[in-house]
């Protein structure tokens, strides 16, 4: 899997990073420090007129080797943020502030280098509680994980 993985992660290499994080992140959606360190970028994608529920949030990032898990591919805690994250997002945009309540993942293949992409999407959208599903894939558009949660609206 990991064959050229380097045994350990670049130290200046993960300083500078962190340090540009720290310097940079703000406690605001989308700039937060965790999706900061995870290289986060964001996109809002609109449903059709007739199905809000369709609106996605697809979010994006390098596989690197602070990611990674010790066979070489993209650790499952990093996928299961970024995938909480893209639904996160999606609520906050669409519904304003929510609270996952429960997630479950499903991890299909391993993501070992290039970009990952997930978009998060409502499965049925309410007023208090959603359900919605985040799905993930690698840089060859290779379906990686699926994530299912539901969330909880003030």
């Amino acid at each position: 899997m990991g064959n050229n993985i380097p045994k350990k992660v670049d130290e200046s290499a993960a300083q500078a990073h962190f340090d540009t994080v720290l310097n940079d992140h703000e406690q605001a959606f989308e700039k937060f420090f965790l999706a900061r360190f995870l290289g986060l970028d964001f996109e809002y994608l609109p449903g059709d007129a007739a199905d809000a529920d369709k609106d996605t949030c697809r979010v994006s990032f390098e596989v690197t080797d602070m990611l990674r898990n010790p066979q070489g591919s993209l650790h499952g805690g990093a996928m299961a943020c970024a995938m909480d994250i893209s639904m996160g997002h999606l609520v906050n945009k669409t519904q304003g502030p929510g609270a996952t309540i429960e997630m479950k993942l499903q991890f299909m293949r391993p993501v070992v280098t290039g970009r990952a992409t997930c978009e998060g999407r409502f499965l049925k959208s309410g007023s208090s509680i959603s359900f919605m599903e985040s799905r993930l894939w690698d840089a060859q558009g290779k379906l990686a994980t699926i994530a299912t949660a539901t969330w909880k609206m003030p």
